[in-house]
């Protein structure tokens, strides 16, 4: 994915992530431990975390959806190893970040 892409971020793993709306199945977050600048199919330099707000509705919408990678096992960083899930790597065209993180 990361050789396929010609500009875009890396992002690590997902955290602090809250349901905002039920009905639009809107959530917020922030990323953690580590946000890459990815350019010319080549990762870059590290960027600062950032807040999102994203629908996982229009996360998965047809045509937002480029590239799904092989499915590994993760848990969330706030269940301390528990509840994992297999989950794949996606690669979007839309992703909607509404700030910077003053998290490291």
């Amino acid at each position: 994915m990361i050789k396929a892409t010609d500009r875009g971020l890396l992002v690590s793993r997902l955290w602090y992530i809250r349901a905002v709306d039920s009905r639009t199945a809107l959530f917020t977050g922030l990323t953690r431990d580590g946000v890459w600048y990815i350019e010319n199919g080549k990762i870059q330099y590290p960027v600062r975390n950032f807040r999102f707000n994203q629908s996982v509705l229009e996360l998965l919408a047809p045509g937002n959806v480029e590239m799904i990678g092989r499915s590994e096992r993760v848990s969330s960083s706030e269940s301390q190893g528990r509840g994992a899930s297999l989950t794949p790597a996606i690669r979007v065209k839309e992703f909607h970040f509404t700030s910077q993180s003053e998290a490291v």
